[in-house]
């Protein structure tokens, strides 16, 4: 089984990757939900930096000086991505990650881990992009903190929408930014993963879901 395949089944196993009417943080409504914080034991942290690791493995490529995991749903992310980068691949790599308000008593600062330094690659490590908000706000405590270079970013799925004009959320950040981002799973993967295929004997996507996930995916994605 491809990593990609386990870890949508495990998506669906955690209550992560959920089917039914919700609305998104830019408000459209949508069939399908991935929420990261459902997750809440060892087990999924540790399989979950697994998914993450082999994602990084696969698509960077040269050393990496430090994850970084913008609060807050990044910061168990990019922990456990560290942990299982020097587990599994016998890679040490730094984390660190940001305080929503700076602190101003003991060390200070509204960074938390290891210490940026000028010309650091850093690989921010997330969980699902919507609109792009979140890494157009990181990017200034990035900044802030050395001159560092974002070697990428690395996410648990690809939701393939619009931003805010015409291109993906993925493809704005590239083309503001220049930072390319590796989606561990797209949703036209999970889609074709879960299509009439049962998991512990419960299909999730039947052909109304799908038709559903189709019809969302022709109003807001890019194609």
């Amino acid at each position: 089984m491809s990593y990609k395949k386990e870890f949508i089944e495990f998506m669906v196993r955690a209550g992560v990757l959920t089917f039914g009417d919700f609305t998104t943080k830019s408000g459209r409504k949508t069939p399908y939900f991935v929420n990261t914080g459902n997750y809440k034991t060892g087990y999924q942290a540790a399989k979950l930096g697994e998914f993450y690791a082999s994602c990084i493995r696969e698509n960077i490529k040269g050393n990496i000086d430090a994850l970084f995991g913008p609060a807050y749903k990044g910061i168990p992310l990019s922990v456990a991505a560290a942990i299982a980068l020097s587990n599994k691949y016998d890679q040490d790599v730094n984390y660190c990650f940001n305080r929503k308000e700076a602190k101003d008593h003991g060390e200070g600062g509204s960074m938390v881990g290891y210490k940026l330094k000028d010309g650091d690659k850093v690989l921010i490590i997330e969980d699902v992009i919507t609109a792009g908000t979140a890494i157009r706000e990181c990017l200034p405590v990035l900044k802030a903190a050395a001159d560092v270079e974002i070697a990428g970013l690395i996410i648990s799925v690809d939701r393939m929408e619009r931003g805010t004009q015409n291109k993906t959320a993925i493809q704005e950040i590239y083309d503001e930014f220049g930072i390319t981002a590796y989606p561990i799973v797209t949703v036209r993967e999970i889609i074709d993963t879960l299509h009439n295929v049962p998991v512990d004997g419960k299909v999730v996507i039947d052909d109304a879901m799908r038709a559903r996930m189709e019809a969302y995916l022709e109003e807001y994605c890019v194609k």
